[in-house]
């Protein structure tokens, strides 16, 4: 299998993220989760790892807003141009908005922080130094990830080990560790050769990809996730979102209770997967989270490292080209080793 993986990821390290309630916790977004992914794919006979391609910005700004994407571009240089004092004090190691825009009518300021309330959607989406430029190279190994199925005649798999991760990244937002939003850039690109689906396996909601694919009907996006009434994004997610205009029906929400086994996760891929068979895709992109992992810091549900073998088999049977896109997981120690069990079943 290739897998597409680049060191630019460890550019992207901020010291601290805040949790619900204002506490201070050390970033479980890390470079140790690549680190344990890396270790276990090493032990196998059948991975090749290589660097992505570049494929400039055109790719992403197909997907995502320009002017936000120039705040990405240049937020850092601009917050300590803005105040030479603070390139010297502890709350330089990341920057972060202290307010948020009210969407229904709201628009970016002029201001940085104006700009960054309105770009970024969370206190996870910490910004550093280097946080753009790992984010572009992400993007690059999930485009690298597509490039590859696309020249296959049969249902072959690729895996771009993409850190930061982009599922809760919109067209004009950050969020949830998310900066640009690997598997719709890959999608979107795809989608120029043939009908695409994304299922998305992460516990939380995509709903930065339900975002950029609501109002189309040439990508069929899927995502099983826990129940926003108690879980992250909160905001979307909802059963009955279903997409808009000729997107109308493109769009599946599979929102589960807290505690989720293998029998009730495997039946529910199960119904998505029917989806995916009337829709009749060309290629599919799997944004592969292993948060669903019983005893994920970050998720409330039991999927077991078996369960995680038969979610393989069972979207192996597909017969589809796959591009593996990684996103959230971490309980760092299980990581590897689970998502090799999958990854066995789509090589």
């Amino acid at each position: 299998m290739k897998i597409f993986y680049s060191e630019a990821h460890r550019k992207h390290f901020p010291a601290f993220e805040v949790f619900d309630g204002g506490k201070r916790v050390p970033y479980l977004e890390n470079p140790d989760r690549m680190d344990q992914i890396l270790k276990a794919i090493h032990k196998t006979t059948w991975a090749e790892i290589n660097e992505p391609n570049d494929f400039g910005l055109d790719p992403i700004l197909a997907v995502h807003d320009k002017e936000y994407i120039n705040f990405l571009t240049s937020c850092w240089s601009e917050w300590l141009d803005s105040d030479p004092e603070i390139a010297s004090t502890p709350e330089a190691s990341v920057f972060l908005p202290a307010t948020f825009a009210l969407r229904r009518k709201t628009r970016p300021t002029k201001s940085l922080h104006g700009r960054a309330g309105y770009y970024m959607m969370d206190l996870s989406a910490c910004i550093v130094a280097g946080t753009y430029q790992a984010a572009l190279a992400s993007a690059n190994c999930a485009l690298t990830a597509a490039e590859f199925i696309s020249h296959s005649n049969s249902a072959a798999s690729s895996f771009a080990l993409c850190r930061p991760p982009g599922h809760h990244a919109g067209k004009d937002y950050a969020g949830g560790y998310c900066f640009i939003n690997n598997a719709s850039v890959a999608a979107n690109w795809l989608s120029s050769k043939g009908k695409v689906v994304i299922l998305d396996i992460d516990y939380h909601a995509g709903n930065g990809t339900q975002d950029i694919f609501y109002e189309r009907n040439d990508v069929l996006t899927i995502s099983i996730h826990g129940d926003p009434d108690y879980e992250y994004p909160h905001y979307i997610g909802f059963a009955d979102e279903t997409g808009a205009g000729i997107g109308l029906g493109f769009h599946k929400n599979f929102p589960l209770p807290s505690g989720t086994n293998d029998e009730k996760y495997l039946s529910t891929i199960d119904e998505a997967l029917n989806m995916i068979k009337k829709f009749a895709p060309n290629y599919l992109v799997l944004s592969t989270g292993m948060d669903t992992f019983d005893g994920d810091p970050l998720g409330k549900f039991k999927v077991t490292h078996n369960g995680f073998a038969e979610i393989g088999t069972r979207i192996a049977s597909l017969g589809l080209p796959t591009a593996v896109i990684m996103e959230g997981g971490y309980a760092n120690q299980a990581l590897g080793d689970n998502i090799v069990t999958l990854l066995e079943q789509l090589k």
